[in-house]
């Protein structure tokens, strides 16, 4: 499968997805905002669209905002015929981010004009760099090979997941919850281990057709087991993070 990572300045990240991907043996290569706009690239020559994480433009007006706004602006209706066509988007932290902006999660029916969600400053009021506990919640294309607990971490200002409870329960009706903090023994999450106060616990969610995915914890960056800071206690064959690229991989095939 071809591989698009998208960038623009102040993204990050990027080296470790290009690496999983390329771990994997599938066709990856880093895709700047300029080239869609510029018409030299396009969407449709890609399987799937890697947004990653970072301060995109600085993050400001909040974050995530200038990025969607110049990618709706550039390619918002080959984005469109991106998901229909059932290829997948993934947008990890700040790609989560740009993803609620441009109304292609959670789109309970269908890609919306205005967010129907928001990805607001943490409770803490602070940025929050740590590891998570996640507990896989719905099977999707993301989730097929991944265990039912995994540790993966985070770094974010603005991940606390927000919406209107009408929307919610569409969510939750819809299966598109895709992973929920958790306590390390298993039970409901209080912070630190929700470290930014979603809703539900909610760390991740897909879209309804299960074809884009929005995540605040890095997969890319505990995709080899020396990522993990216990990795000297530990036995892993893999990083938790491993799964969920494997799992695209081999669902996709």
């Amino acid at each position: 499968m071809r591989v698009a990572i998208l960038q623009i300045e102040g993204t990050n990240c990027e080296e470790e997805s290009y690496t999983a991907f390329k771990e994997l043996r599938q066709e990856v290569e880093y895709l700047h905002l300029n080239l869609l706009k510029n018409r030299r690239k396009v969407l449709e020559n890609y399987d799937i669209l890697f947004i990653p994480g970072g301060f995109s433009a600085g993050d400001y007006v909040r974050a995530g905002a200038i990025f969607a706004a110049r990618l709706k602006a550039i390619a918002m209706r080959e984005l469109k015929n991106f998901v229909d066509e059932g290829k997948i988007i993934i947008g990890v932290c700040n790609g989560f981010q740009v993803l609620i902006e441009l109304g292609l999660l959670p789109a309970v029916d269908g890609i919306s004009e205005k967010p129907e969600a928001a990805l607001m400053i943490n409770d803490s009021n602070k940025f929050e760099c740590r590891w998570t506990y996640l507990k896989k919640e719905n099977d999707s294309i993301f989730t097929k090979d991944v265990p039912d607990i995994i540790s993966l971490p985070v770094a974010h200002a603005e991940g606390k997941f927000v919406t209107d409870k009408k929307i919610m329960e569409r969510i939750i009706e819809n299966k598109q919850i895709a992973f929920k903090y958790i306590e390390p023994d298993g039970s409901k999450a209080h912070y630190p281990w929700n470290p930014n106060g979603s809703m539900e616990d909610i760390a991740a969610i897909t879209n309804p057709q299960g074809n884009v995915l929005g995540i605040m914890p890095h997969p890319e960056r505990a995709f080899f087991p020396y990522q993990h800071p216990d990795w000297s206690r530990k036995e892993r064959a893999r990083g938790d993070g491993f799964w969920i690229f494997k799992s695209i991989i081999e669902r996709k095939h």
